[in-house]
């Protein structure tokens, strides 16, 4: 951790403390990784970081229900996230859309310390291509709340929140506040797969599928292109495998796919076809329903192992197929 040039740390959540060489700190898990030169190494980039606004004391209550759906403050911990399906204040409620979020967890493939610190928002905001909360929250339509100086708020659909790798819709000095998934979406039935190169290695491909309760189908595709992509069908026009094959080719051109060390851009736009398809078959009652990323050669399923409630630790993840 390199932070040699910060010259004070400011307990705010008010973007009018905000000034140039500020940074935003929740968890810092990336923002200690990154050190002082986080935001570039020149004046014209941003130049080294000089104070850090934490909001660390801020005191946002991490989870707050309603029958309208769940508000994540953007300091809520992916710990804190993960219990939330098996906690009493969900029970009763007849949210299957839930079901996403221990997958998407998982995908962080981290220690329980990073899990204990690491944040919503912080994840959100980072806007890596393989973000799972970014896979998460624009996957059941959540808003994020975005405050401003001057008093100023705005709302932004996650989906759109992201608009490249690592760059984001956020002004100078703009703070994530909150994240709202609706109940709309919740209601819905799910379906998530995921895919990385190397065991517990990062997401190369991730999608998650929704049958909406009127009858409507939306794919999410993220960790493979550099943004989030939806696709969405109305129940009177739900796709074949053809179809969807073809929308995927109009919706994603080929320098959307990302090009990393984790996958090279033919590999995740093979994977992201394939995905989709095994998604659209589970929801419409024409597959087997699997909760996992990974099917062999045989195509016979693999089932994920399940987490254990308390002190949470990642899951592994298998290896992509050969041949790509």
């Amino acid at each position: 951790m390199d932070m040699n040039t910060i010259e004070a740390v400011v307990p705010t959540t008010d973007p009018a403390e905000w000034r140039d060489g500020d940074a935003w700190l929740a968890g810092g898990t990336v923002l200690f990784s990154y050190g002082s030169f986080a935001f570039g190494r020149l004046v014209s980039d941003g130049g080294p970081l000089r104070r850090l606004l934490d909001l660390g004391q801020a005191g946002w209550t991490p989870v707050t229900l309603s029958d309208a759906g769940i508000e994540l403050a953007a300091t809520c911990t992916v710990a804190e996230l993960y219990a939330l399906p098996e906690s009493a204040s969900v029970a009763g409620r007849s949210w299957p859309g839930l079901d996403l979020f221990r997958p998407c967890c998982d995908s962080f493939v981290a220690s329980f310390k990073v899990w204990n610190m690491s944040t919503v928002g912080g994840n959100i905001c980072t806007s890596l291509p393989a973000g799972p909360m970014i896979s998460l929250c624009a996957g059941l339509d959540a808003t994020a709340t975005i405050l401003g100086p001057g008093g100023s708020s705005r709302t932004v659909p996650v989906a759109d929140f992201v608009t490249g790798d690592a760059t984001n819709c956020l002004a100078p000095g703009e703070l994530l506040r909150s994240i709202f998934v609706p109940a709309a979406a919740l209601s819905a039935k799910v379906a998530f797969r995921r895919l990385s190169l190397s065991n517990l290695g990062r997401s190369g491909v991730l999608l998650t599928g929704r049958l909406d309760p009127d009858g409507g189908l939306v794919l999410t595709v993220t960790a493979a292109t550099k943004r989030p992509v939806q696709l969405r069908f109305a129940a009177a026009g739900l796709p074949d495998a053809q179809q969807l094959a073809a929308a995927v080719e109009r919706s994603i051109p080929a320098e959307l796919y990302h090009d990393d060390i984790h996958g090279l851009p033919a590999w995740r736009r093979d994977m992201t076809f394939r995905l989709a398809e095994k998604i659209r078959a589970e929801l419409l009652g024409e597959g087997i329903r699997v909760s996992g990323d990974f099917w062999n050669a045989s195509g016979t399923p693999h089932a994920t192992s399940a987490q254990p409630s308390a002190a949470p630790a990642p899951a592994p993840t298998k290896e992509a197929p050969n041949g790509h």
